[in-house]
């Protein structure tokens, strides 16, 4: 491309001093004379059809030489014109590619950019996951450490309630009972002497502390024993019960009154050791009613047990 502009520029500059020649007053016959002097001195001299035909052949190679320069001429400028254009189509595109070039290199930062953060972010959040894992198997161990516990607190705490049942089985002491069992109303009494009353009708005897065959409770366990028992009559014989504490005399429910129906109940707590027996006495001389209205009744539980 170098070689081809320069080569144009010589022949502009050919053209250039010929045409200033011409322009200034030298015409061709004029031209052609200075050529002819030119070859007179290169060559001897010759005659003068020698010279008529030098001179019109030189006319001849001058406007044949004249014409392949303009058309040369004009071949080189359209040339040269189009790798213009071309240079120019190549500059707006080796710009537009720069621009490109520029907007790809600041996405490509950008990019690198957006990385980096991310790569922070991750890093933070890998950080952020081995902290969390780490507090989640310190407390599965602390909620596995405090189930065992508590399975063992279970596990102690169900022999304890087992041992407790069982023992409470053992303290639950309670019995009450009436007098008989017969539908029809029966008198007991008077007697000459004090008797033991036997409350057959028994409702409820828990532990069978008392014998409905006797009449006595004994103590399976030493502690506090509540007994209460209840009596009715009919005047104007009075009605009596006494509760008795291993042959010896505690309370009694008495009442009299010269005619009409007679009732009376009385209760007291005893502290009784393993082996000790409560029972009821008619006293001598007093009569009570009974049917199975259940008037006459006899009953009593274990409070607390005593160590």
């Amino acid at each position: 491309m170098k070689g081809l502009v320069c080569l144009l520029l010589l022949l502009e500059t050919f053209v250039c001093v010929v045409q200033h020649q011409v322009d200034g007053g030298l015409n061709e016959n004029e031209i052609s004379q200075q050529l002819r002097s030119e070859d007179g001195r290169q060559n001897p001299p010759q005659t003068d059809t020698l010279r008529d035909e030098a001179s019109t052949d030189s006319q001849q190679n001058y406007h044949l030489f004249f014409t392949d320069i303009h058309a040369a001429l004009r071949e080189l400028t359209a040339t040269v014109t189009e790798q213009k254009v071309n240079i120019r189509e190549l500059t707006a595109t080796v710009t537009e590619q720069k621009v490109n070039i520029r907007e790809l290199t600041a996405t490509v930062t950008e990019q690198k950019v957006n990385i980096r953060e991310l790569t922070a972010t991750v890093t933070e959040q890998k950080t952020i996951n081995r902290a969390l894992e780490t507090r989640l198997r310190e407390q599965q161990t602390f909620i596995l450490e405090e189930i065992n516990k508590k399975n063992d607190e279970i596990s102690n705490l169900t022999l304890s309630q087992v041992e407790l049942r069982k023992e409470n089985r053992d303290r639950e002491i309670a019995f009450s009972a009436g007098l008989m069992k017969s539908d029809s109303g029966n008198y007991i009494g008077p007697f000459t002497t004090e008797i033991t009353l036997t409350y057959r009708n028994v409702f409820t005897n828990i532990g069978n502390a008392y014998n409905p065959i006797t009449g006595v409770f004994t103590a399976p366990l030493k502690g506090a024993y509540m007994f209460r028992v209840s009596v009715f009559g009919v005047g104007p014989t009075p009605a009596s019960a006494a509760i008795y504490k291993n042959g010896e005399h505690v309370v009694i429910a008495y009442a009299y009154q010269a005619q009409d129906r007679l009732n009376s109940s009385n209760g007291v707590v005893l502290i009784l050791e393993v082996g000790d027996v409560v029972y009821v006495r008619l006293w001598s001389r007093n009569r009570i009613y009974d049917s199975d209205n259940n008037l006459n009744t006899f009953s009593g539980f274990l409070l607390f047990p005593l160590r």
